[in-house]
């Protein structure tokens, strides 16, 4: 490879590279072996030093099905951990392994500097942004609707890595409308938020950020919402269930839409940011859009290893 592709922020793919990984999505979703094993003789290491089920699981075995070979490490595995330098890390990996994919609790610039040499690298999440998690949602909106272009996209919940790459990717395409209901003091960080605008007013979509529940949109495509703790998080403010309890996602929120789907990034809390019935309902695609991480990642492989 000439050009190392590294995803690592969703600012990282053009508007044409972000619709070309999504629609190779939803072509591997339709048929999981649509391009065979593109990555045969290629070694692919997987290092997570926080806990996940399914984007390690969908990158591991989306490698496989491409035909890498794949190392796995886990937090306790790096000489990161000796005192070594995430910089002589990233030296030493890029001339063993053809890519890198990682979770990190740590800032983009750790991934960064990892990405400083010749081998690819994927942000499978980091605390400021979960760009992979944003693909595989695109793929299901894709695979469910046929289309994103003019989606009206409402997202319940705190304003965290989830809703960041949410944020960097949907207003992208033309004519959608996101919105987002935040809990005071839990919302979006002010630079992704006015990226998002700006993004939106490009392509002639809104995007909108409130922190209540009242004058919710006529009309709504998809109610998406995340667990009220990430993974890997914590909050100062022992009281902050209070500020989150008007942010559930019930049957009376869904109620308002009668055609909408639900979407929810997983692992969900039943009784907290959603209920059962909702999520486990005929409207919830939540499980779909898990499914969906494989191909997601699969493609986001190909397209970061060159092979699309």
């Amino acid at each position: 490879m000439t050009d190392v592709r590294h995803l690592i922020s969703l600012n990282d793919l053009t508007d044409d590279e972000l619709a070309h990984v999504v629609l190779r999505g939803v072509k591997l979703a339709e048929d999981v072996t649509a391009f065979g094993e593109v990555l045969h003789g290629r070694v692919i290491g997987i290092y997570f030093s926080k806990t996940s089920t399914r984007t390690r699981t969908a990158f591991t075995s989306g490698a496989l099905r491409l035909g890498a070979r794949v190392i796995a490490y886990g937090p306790g595995d790096l000489q990161l951990n000796t005192g070594e330098t995430i910089e002589d890390t990233g030296h030493v990996l890029s001339g063993m392994l053809d890519g890198l994919v990682l979770r990190t609790a740590g800032p983009p610039e750790e991934m960064r500097a990892l990405a400083a040499h010749t081998m690819p690298v994927v942000n499978a999440m980091s605390a400021e942004e979960h760009p992979t998690q944003a693909l595989a949602d695109l793929t299901t909106m894709m695979t469910r609707f046929g289309r994103i272009e003019g989606l009206r996209v409402l997202y319940v919940g705190e304003g965290n890595n989830t809703a960041a790459a949410l944020a960097r990717a949907l207003p992208r395409f033309p004519g959608v409308e996101l919105d987002f209901r935040t809990p005071p003091g839990y919302g979006l960080r002010p630079d992704i938020l006015a990226e998002a605008v700006a993004l939106a007013g490009r392509s002639g979509g809104v995007v909108r950020e409130r922190h209540d529940m009242t004058g919710l949109p006529e009309e709504c495509d998809v109610v998406y919402t995340t667990r009220w703790q990430t993974t890997g998080t914590s909050k100062p403010d022992p009281d902050w269930r209070t500020v989150f309890e008007p942010f559930r996602v019930d049957a009376s929120v869904m109620a308002r839409w009668p055609r909408a789907v639900f979407m929810h990034d997983l692992p969900a809390h039943r009784g907290e940011e959603v209920t059962a019935d909702v999520l486990d309902g005929p409207r919830s695609i939540a499980f779909d859009q898990a499914r969906h991480k494989l191909h997601s990642a699969m493609a986001v492989l190909e397209w970061t290893q060159g092979a699309s």
